[in-house]
């Protein structure tokens, strides 16, 4: 069995399904299929059974699965080897950082870092959820949280600030008595969606979104309130705030490293770029900069 072959089986298994495992690994669903098909015949076994919940691993793939793991392990031991001697600033870096921050506020300094870099590959994923540094689905992740995986190498770069905010001409309606604000639901983030149950109790929502920038645009359509980060809305001269920032809705950005990459030229060169560009945009993230 090779490596290759194993970590198509092991992107299956771990996210249930095939299309899953492709979109993983970035490949088609049809390559999976037909290479997991390959590797149950050179086995003679079946490997997964499809159930109506996903894909189930057999007694053979869950042995398999331990094998894979044991060889994913010893091949990140030789990544880290390598990546920990590099002393050049060449080669594909990924980052994972929120939807909201990579395409707003943070693209700008991603295209200052690749002109001044431009033997390093920048590779961008977006994404709410944690990723996994030790399996190297990233280099580097910028998050949002007051309480990062302590087995991270991190820094806290500084807070971010958040509040309810809505359309100007919707909101002056609500001041004159129009009645109580609607809410937007979130399902953007557990953050969000926590504040938002707290703050309009059992209230119907009669629009949805999963994403923080869709929540903004809902908002100028005057489809009603949400809370949205200060760096987002501010800037916004359709946007006013419904309420003056809260500190206990406050989060720390974060730039979080695997401790095998703290020596790693091209990854402390991001790290300390970032810093650096974010600290000149501390009152933009904090909410403390003059509004429209």
């Amino acid at each position: 069995m090779n490596w290759d072959d194993m970590k198509l089986f092991l992107a299956v298994a771990r996210c249930g399904s095939i299309s899953g495992g492709a979109k993983q690994l970035g490949v088609q669903h049809s390559t999976v299929s037909r290479r997991l098909r390959t590797m149950e015949e050179k086995l003679g076994t079946r490997l997964v059974e499809r159930k109506k919940s996903g894909y189930e691993l057999t007694l053979a793939g869950e042995q398999i699965k331990q094998s894979a793991l044991h060889m994913e392990r010893e091949m990140l031991a030789v990544n880290e080897t390598l990546q920990g001697k590099d002393a050049n600033l060449v080669g594909p870096l990924r980052v994972s950082a929120l939807n909201n921050m990579a395409s707003t506020i943070l693209m700008p300094i991603f295209a200052r870092f690749c002109e001044q870099h431009p033997q390093v590959e920048l590779y961008i994923g977006v994404s709410n959820t944690d990723v996994s540094l030790a399996q190297r689905e990233a280099d580097i992740a910028i998050r949002l949280t007051n309480s990062p995986i302590d087995t991270l190498v991190g820094k806290r770069m500084l807070t971010v600030a958040s509040t309810i905010y809505g359309n100007r001409k919707y909101l002056e309606k609500i001041r004159q008595g129009a009645g109580e604000p609607k809410w937007i639901g979130v399902n953007c983030c557990q953050f969000h969606k926590t504040w938002t149950r707290q703050s309009c109790q059992d209230q119907a929502h009669r629009f949805y979104s999963d994403d923080t920038l869709l929540t903004l645009a809902a908002i100028r359509e005057g489809l009603g309130v949400s809370y949205l980060p200060c760096f987002m809305a501010d800037a916004d001269p359709l946007l006013q705030r419904y309420s003056d920032p809260d500190p206990q809705h406050d989060l720390g950005l974060w730039i979080l490293l695997h401790p095998d990459l703290k020596r790693t030229a091209k990854v402390l060169a991001f790290r300390d770029y970032m810093i650096k560009n974010i600290e000149e945009q501390r009152d933009l993230f904090e909410g403390r900069l003059p509004r429209f």
